[in-house]
């Protein structure tokens, strides 16, 4: 994977510590060693299709990783550095994955700041993002990895500031973070451009905003509790995180248009569970009239959201969701042809939780399914923890759908979705690319997959 000089300077910062502190004060390099916690895991994970797909491998996922995350601390900042070494069947390749380097301090009493490479999320939604704007990798998420694997890293520089008045969280990234998107190299998808399915035959090519502090993101949150409900206002200022537009020609290229993001949101206790509210206005400034058929239109995103525990270890969660295309005239006046975009899609979600024998078995299923599009995906999940150090998990991709459906949010881009074939999810879910049609089928299991998983440091 390419690496960015952000998180390369942090790593040359944790090489230069130790010895910086040598020539200052030896007893800080001592304190620096003895408080250095060092943890770990190995991984093998493998997963197949159950129907064939002919963009793709029979394989979804065949790896085997090693993870490493290394803290440490003194008397004026902890240092952390995680990352993945992983061995790839499918792609028949080794990768690194830097998931996190960055040190963080506290200048004063009423801020703390984090420099360099960090997973970063807010916001209410479950598995649906509306105000996190911080990159996910939708791949991992579709192929069967863990799910701390729907979150990638960001490059950045991030400032909390507390007060009475309200905390306010900072985040500037000097070059922009995209998704980590479907692409057509594992998962297949729809293509809209040519009217079929398309994978590996189609990789998607992208221009993407890649200069150092001018292609460049900012978001900021403010948060403060009152009466146990925790209340947030949000801003973002920079692109659409995976592809929202794309360039006119022969050949095109997927492109990130400029979108700017406000939001709010709420959440805290309801009844014997707990509820959230969460609102976005998805302004596409590239496109403010709607009249663009290269670029997304403008956005209006709601979601409501309840969990509660049910059972003895047994707890239930449920999701609305609803996106509504504004300047819908513009657009369908400006449509170039092809089918539609529905003006308001729906998408409800469902979780349900199950511990059982001492808390050492759980039982998940996570479900998406769209009223209006008519399709379904479901993400069950049983893990077992044989020892403190030892855990096996078995988990499957189904697809569920009976017609064929139409749109997303915008019809104009090569547009994506989920193994084999399915076109089910795309930025109405936080980032996947959105896509002219698709075709789905009958109910199916579209891949399972089995992992075993060791810890080597406690």
């Amino acid at each position: 994977m390419p690496y960015s000089l952000l998180p390369v300077s942090i790593i040359c910062i944790f090489i230069s510590l130790p010895v910086m502190a040598q020539e200052n004060n030896a007893s800080d390099l001592n304190s620096l060693l003895s408080n250095m916690d060092v943890h770990g895991f190995y991984e093998i994970r493998s997963g197949y299709r159950t129907r064939k797909d002919k963009f793709e491998k029979d394989m979804s996922i065949m790896e085997t990783r090693l993870q490493l995350d290394i803290a440490a601390y003194n008397d004026w900042a902890d240092f952390k550095v995680k990352g993945d070494i992983i061995g790839d069947l499918v792609t028949e390749e080794g990768d690194f994955d830097l998931r996190e380097a960055n040190m963080s301090a506290s200048p004063f009493e009423f801020m703390d700041v984090k420099v360099g490479r960090q997973v970063l999320t807010w916001g209410t939604g479950d598995l649906i993002f509306i105000n996190d704007l911080f990159p996910k990798d939708w791949q991992s998420f579709f192929i069967g990895r863990d799910t701390e694997y729907l979150k990638a890293p960001s490059d950045a520089v991030k400032a909390s500031i507390f007060g009475d008045l309200a905390n306010v969280d900072f985040v500037y990234t000097p070059q922009f973070d995209s998704d980590r998107f479907i692409s057509g190299e594992r998962i297949s998808f729809w293509d809209g451009n040519v009217l079929r399915l398309a994978g590996r035959d189609r990789i998607v090519h992208t221009n993407k905003p890649n200069r150092w502090f001018r292609d460049d993101e900012f978001a900021v949150r403010a948060y403060k509790n009152i009466n146990n409900y925790e209340y947030a206002l949000y801003g973002y200022w920079g692109y659409w995180k995976s592809p929202g537009g794309q360039t006119a020609g022969s050949n095109p290229q997927a492109t990130f248009p400029d979108l700017n993001v406000y939001g709010a949101s709420v959440r805290g206790n309801v009844g014997k569970g707990i509820g959230n509210l969460e609102f976005g206005y998805y302004e596409s400034a590239d496109d403010l009239n709607g009249t663009n058929p290269l670029v997304n239109n403008s956005q209006l995103r709601f979601l409501a959201g309840y969990s509660q525990e049910v059972g003895k270890e047994l707890t239930a969660g449920v999701q609305y969701y609803v996106e509504h295309m504004q300047d819908y005239g513009a657009y369908l006046d400006n449509l170039p042809g092809g089918p539609a975009a529905d003006r308001d899609r729906s998408v409800v979600t469902f979780r349900l939780t199950k511990l059982l024998m001492e808390q050492t078995v759980m039982l998940s299923l996570f479900t998406y399914y769209s009223p209006t599009d008519k399709d379904a995906y479901l993400r069950p999940r049983i893990n077992y923890k044989v020892t403190d150090d030892l855990a096996l998990e078995c988990g499957a991709n189904i697809f569920s759908a009976t017609t064929r459906t139409r749109s997303s949010a915008s019809s104009r881009t090569t547009r994506t979705s989920t193994p084999p074939y399915v076109t089910l999810f795309n930025s109405r879910f936080g980032g996947l690319l959105d896509h002219r049609q698709r075709n789905c089928w009958d109910n199916t299991l579209d891949d399972y997959f089995c992992i075993w998983r060791r810890h080597l440091l406690p």
